[in-house]
């Protein structure tokens, strides 16, 4: 059997380095597309480095994608970069229009002139339901975000219907709900609990990481967050990049919601957290109005039926099992900074 050559858009964030994981193990050949600049981190795939062939690209520019479709000839395209928090999407509304809308729309737009025959797995988000009173969200849960990010997820969403109606691309979009990890980034508000709850276990009163206001996460031994009723449906990204590439095992392209169909707010989160550290969240965590978003996203839950009837998808790891593996991933990392700090 030919080995199969898959592409990953957005291979050093958090699902593209599980997903080339995934990948590598089922032994495809994997492209990952790196934006040519300082400023990515190339962390969470160090490990997979010598195993990766890298090209260089960048959503902004239909060129490079184009290019790189042609030098590789990928079976499998997976759009998996983006300006992905929604929170910020609004200091960098423009940014975010133009890399996670405008961006998949150029993915689409090269492999129609490419290479029509690749295989696209486009990351949609639950971010897309918006102002919803309808729980869980299911494949014909109507869209109504309240965010750019969740616009410009829409926008490539809507566009990934009209290329696979107008011209025959086979393209699945994963309704992904929120998925974390030890790899995410330190400015999302799952890592930003952990992150706290170690330093604070740790003894540091004023952490070296800042926020979003540039302010330390953890100040005066306390751990500042916004909303703590917002509820979510939080998953584990390992989890998640299987159902994206079963999607593209499929004969037909479809669009498929993903997560736990469970629910828990930020205090759950908080509680979850604290405990893996044995201490009692409410001593620590406090309310910053200033971290709150000018318009929060309704209670997300995740109807993922299809998924487990169509894919033979379902999460295998707990909230509880995610949440500590996040704290203890904290922990080991800041206790190797301050021993060398120590030294």
């Amino acid at each position: 059997m030919k080995q199969k050559t898959a592409l990953i858009i957005g291979i050093t964030g958090q699902d593209g380095s599980y997903l080339a994981e995934f990948l590598l193990s089922k032994n495809y050949k994997v492209v990952g597309l790196m934006r040519k600049t300082s400023s990515v981190s190339t962390s969470n795939i160090a490990h997979l480095a010598s195993k990766i062939k890298f090209a260089y690209g960048d959503l902004l520019d239909t060129f490079s994608i184009a290019e790189c479709i042609r030098t590789f000839q990928p079976d499998e395209i997976y759009n998996l970069a983006a300006q992905s928090y929604p929170g910020e999407s609004w200091r960098l509304s423009i940014e975010t229009a133009e890399i996670t809308g405008l961006g998949a729309h150029r993915v689409f737009e090269a492999v129609r002139h490419v290479k029509p025959d690749s295989k696209i797995y486009q990351a949609s988000s639950s971010e897309m339901f918006g102002d919803t009173d309808i729980v869980p969200q299911n494949e014909k849960t109507p869209f109504a975000p309240v965010n750019p990010y969740g616009a410009a997820k829409l926008y490539a969403h809507t566009l990934a219907q009209i290329y696979k109606k107008s011209y025959g691309l086979f393209i699945s979009c994963g309704i992904l709900f929120n998925h974390e990890s030890p790899r995410r980034g330190l400015h999302f508000l799952t890592q930003k609990v952990a992150y706290g709850a170690a330093c604070i276990k740790l003894g540091v009163i004023n952490s070296p990481d800042l926020n979003e206001l540039g302010e330390p996460i953890v100040q005066n031994g306390k751990l500042p967050l916004g909303n703590l009723d917002v509820k979510r449906d939080w998953g584990f990204a390992g989890d998640y990049v299987e159902a994206m590439w079963l999607m593209l095992q499929q004969k037909k392209p479809d669009t498929y919601v993903i997560g736990t169909g469970e629910s828990h707010t930020v205090r759950d989160l908080c509680e979850e957290a604290f405990k893996v550290v044995g201490l009692d969240w409410q001593k620590y965590v406090t309310f910053d109005p200033r971290l709150t978003r000018i318009k929060e996203t309704g209670t997300t839950v995740a109807d993922y039926s299809k998924a487990k009837t169509e894919l033979g998808w379902m999460p295998k790891t707990s909230f509880q099992q995610l949440v500590r593996m996040m704290v203890e991933n904290q922990l080991k990392q800041l206790e190797a900074k301050l021993s060398s700090a120590k030294s």
